[in-house]
């Protein structure tokens, strides 16, 4: 029974198999071995579309529903939630079904047999350490792979992976530290090599990544122009309360955004922008509602983010597609201090990790940074700073733990 080995991603997906002794990974796009984890349902053309299609819908200002962090909703209360979606009633099972049924298609397609069984990635926490929702996020993880065709799957922590395809093992008696910074979570893994390959000496995991960094900019910088904090006159007698947070929390965070686009939440908005003490910026939320744009909004954070990653004192976060010549300024100064909490939880994350495997932190001889949001200087410059005297080195980010899995589905 031929295993396929899947990272399944908050924001991006891949998969592969061991060809001709080596780990291949499946081509998604031409010239594109990883999915976007996103899908697209177009009303007009009643299809589901997924990974670029998705995107390139969503920016093409398609009549539909764009979701994106799927995985961020594994073990919560609405994962079994039957929605009314293409005159279909489905549940996020049925979606990230769907989406993981796409990616097994293709591979099969591409080796020329099927793919009985999934090994899967899966993140060394989902919610926390002790949360109730860990066997539940699982067991739907599990349901999923079921839905998209699989007779059955297995697990391996992600940093596990990543440690067999980082060459790890290029270093026999060395003690490495995996640092897995996704658009979800956080995964640390100590390991030591030796002649029986790699041995983890403690897992652990933080529900800290790329989505929660996008979210705490955007609450910072773009939110406060949709009328965060504006002053709401009381419709009946005098004073005033501050907008309610809870509408622009939910609207800088990539999973919630589809679920503001109702009658409710729009007629909220525009009764706010009646009696705001600022009304243009309430009617730019309006706007946003109204229009569907709060991915559009997200995307233009991720891309500020980026930006200002790279050093750019000028990076903005440009909002045109709200208000024409709307930006928000987002220098590199201001990102490290909005992502500074992070940081500290990251550090946190990293202390509890080596106490779990006994080791100090001048015991650690190799980082290796697996992930795409492992990019960002402030998780660089966090590691330099707590392993000065390590080797610190950069695998390939964004497929590691599709290799590796590749490499375990074979074994």
């Amino acid at each position: 029974m031929a295993t396929l080995g899947i990272d399944f991603g908050t924001s991006n997906s891949a998969a592969g198999y061991v060809r001709e002794g080596a780990p291949h990974l499946v081509t998604m796009a031409p010239g594109q071995v990883t999915l976007p984890t996103a899908v697209f349902f177009d009303y007009d053309a009643r299809e589901m579309l997924m990974g670029h299609p998705a995107h390139a819908a969503l920016l093409d200002g398609i009549e539909g529903r764009f979701m994106r962090a799927l995985k961020r909703v594994l073990g919560t209360s609405i994962m079994h939630e039957k929605r009314q979606l293409l005159n279909t009633r489905m549940s996020f099972v049925d979606i990230i079904g769907r989406f993981l049924a796409e990616v097994k298609r293709r591979a099969e397609a591409e080796a020329g047999h099927p793919f009985d069984h999934a090994l899967s990635g899966r993140p060394v926490v989902f919610h926390g350490a002790g949360d109730a929702r860990e066997a539940q996020a699982e067991a739907d993880l599990r349901d999923c792979y079921l839905a998209a065709g699989f007779r059955d799957v297995s697990f391996l922590p992600e940093p596990e992976a990543a440690a067999l395809a980082s060459g790890a093992l290029d270093h026999p008696g060395a003690t490495g530290l995996i640092v897995d910074i996704g658009g979800g979570t956080s995964d640390f893994s100590v390991f030591r090599t030796g002649n029986d390959g790699v041995t983890i000496l403690a897992n652990h995991g933080v529900r800290i990544g790329g989505t929660d960094f996008d979210r705490s900019i955007s609450i910072d910088r773009v939110m406060p122009h949709f009328g965060a904090g504006t002053l709401i006159r009381n419709a009946i007698g005098p004073g005033t309360l501050p907008a309610p947070k809870a509408i622009f929390n939910d609207l800088a965070t990539w999973e919630k955004i589809p679920f503001l686009y109702t009658a409710k939440t729009r007629r909220m908005a525009r009764d706010m922008a009646q009696l705001a003490a600022e009304p243009d910026k309430m009617r730019r939320l309006d706007t946003v509602l109204e229009n569907e744009l709060g991915h559009d909004v997200a995307f233009a954070v991720e891309q500020g983010k980026i930006d200002a990653n790279s050093g750019r004192t000028d990076a903005v976060i440009r909002l045109d597609q709200v208000s024409p010549g709307l930006s928000a300024a987002l220098p590199a100064g201001a990102l490290r201090g909005i992502l500074d909490p992070h940081a500290n939880a990251l550090q946190a994350g990293i202390s509890e990790t080596l106490e779990m495997a006994g080791i100090a932190a001048g015991g650690i001889d190799q980082v290796i940074y697996v992930g795409g949001s492992s990019l960002m200087s402030m998780v660089t410059d966090t590691m330099n700073d707590a392993f000065p005297q390590a080797r610190h080195s950069f695998s390939e980010v964004f497929t590691t733990v599709a290799d590796g899995l590749a490499l375990a589905a074979s074994a």
